[in-house]
């Protein structure tokens, strides 16, 4: 059975307009010979925001099933939709939610991981129907109740499914032409990527970029998935997400990215002693709080030491009242939400010297300061004060040369 996983972002299905011209773009594929397509699509775009803000106007805690419940509404409905204007159109279709399928995810309500598909009832259904419209972002807990994924989560919806039926293949349709250099709104000359490894689209989407769900690109690269990401709204080729060494060209840097959702946590007079660090990380582990830049300071009598770390913004309250409460000892503790974290991605930085020089002169050129840094193999991010993202994007993309 030949079958196409064919994922539409929230934008893409915004209005009934919108939906229309996707009917037309499923139309015209069944007629140029795809015979089963699986789409798989995200709540209209502004919907989810709309069920959250009626979510917490109640209630704080998203980490809960009844959050779940109402958020994954969005996706029942837009799929419920498609499927409608596609039986009008003589194309046999029907909608289908996260748990007919199902899909089985731990019970990690608000960001859950998925365990397992069954494909059986999908391969079944397709013996009547010739478009499937899934319900993203979803699935089912060992609790029997409505999980979700995590903003963001119909792509790895897409990609699990894509591994569930065995394909090769996922065709990730959104609002832009593809992957860019930069986000195209703040640098005019951001140009698009036509090819991009795993790697490095998992280190911008990691760090901000919002084209791809990080947790869909690591599915795809640890089953040897192939994403096109293209527009919904033209016919241009978008950009190919593939193995590195499948990319002949290896640029010193690929794409540059921000993200302005780091609160930045500061604990000073921590006494210096062995086991300290893993005491305060492993109780923000505990309370499910993901730490990213880290940066430590001894003083110069090496009794106390000054931690700075940073955490998802929506999280910064919770970290520093659980910091409080603790037994952990420290003079001061200090959050700051003006911030913004710029990272700059490429395999070719592998083989290429002096390219985190060139990052920083460049922003000492422009007065920016520099608060924490890290980096990896193929990426370096630095922490600076959101006022100057703007200035500083344009500014790297410049320097390494995106703009030609």
């Amino acid at each position: 059975m030949s079958i196409k996983v064919m994922k539409f972002g929230g934008t893409s299905i915004g209005d009934i307009r919108r939906i229309e011209h996707v009917t037309k773009i499923i139309s015209k594929r069944i007629k140029a010979g795809d015979k089963k397509i699986l789409m798989v699509v995200s709540a209209m775009s502004g919907v989810t925001n709309k069920l959250v803000k009626e979510y917490v106007d109640i209630e704080n805690n998203i980490y809960n099933p009844e959050y779940d419940s109402i958020i994954s509404t969005g996706e029942q409905y837009s799929s419920a939709l498609i499927s409608t204007f596609l039986n009008k159109n003589m194309i046999t279709s029907r909608s289908l939610l996260g748990w007919q399928i199902p899909i089985h995810t731990d019970k990690s309500y608000g960001k859950a991981r998925i365990l397992n598909i069954n494909s059986t009832y999908i391969k079944n259904l397709f013996k009547k129907y010739k478009v499937l419209v899934v319900s993203g972002f979803q699935g089912i807990s060992e609790d029997n109740r409505i999980t979700t994924l995590g903003r963001g989560g119909s792509d790895t919806t897409a990609v699990a499914l894509s591994v569930a039926l065995g394909l090769k293949n996922c065709e990730i349709f959104t609002d832009v032409d593809g992957i860019f250099t930069s986000d195209p709104r703040i640098v005019l000359s951001a140009k698009k990527i036509d090819f991009i490894t795993y790697e490095e689209i998992l280190e911008l989407a990691s760090l901000g970029s919002k084209v791809l769900h990080p947790r869909s690109v690591e599915l795809a690269m640890k089953y040897g998935i192939k994403i096109h990401v293209r527009s919904s709204f033209n016919k241009t080729e978008g950009t190919i997400v593939l193995k590195e060494e499948k990319k002949l060209e290896k640029e010193v840097v690929t794409g540059l990215t921000s993200s302005e959702n780091e609160a930045k946590i500061t604990l000073k007079g921590i006494p210096d002693k062995p086991g300290v660090a893993a005491t305060i990380f492993g109780l923000l582990a505990k309370h499910k709080i993901n730490v990213d830049m880290i940066v430590q300071n001894i003083t110069d009598d090496g009794r106390y030491a000054s931690l700075t770390f940073t955490v998802p913004k929506e999280d910064q309250k919770k970290a520093v009242n659980e910091l409080k409460i603790s037994k952990i000892k420290f003079n001061k503790i200090h959050a700051d939400n003006n911030i913004c974290k710029v990272s700059i991605v490429g395999v070719g930085m592998r083989s290429n010297v002096g390219v985190a020089e060139k990052m920083f002169e460049t922003l000492a050129k422009k007065n920016i300061n520099i608060q924490v840094i890290s980096t990896s193999e193929i990426k370096i991010s630095v922490l600076i004060d959101l006022k100057k993202k703007n200035s500083a994007l344009r500014a790297l993309h410049s320097t390494y040369k995106l703009d030609d």
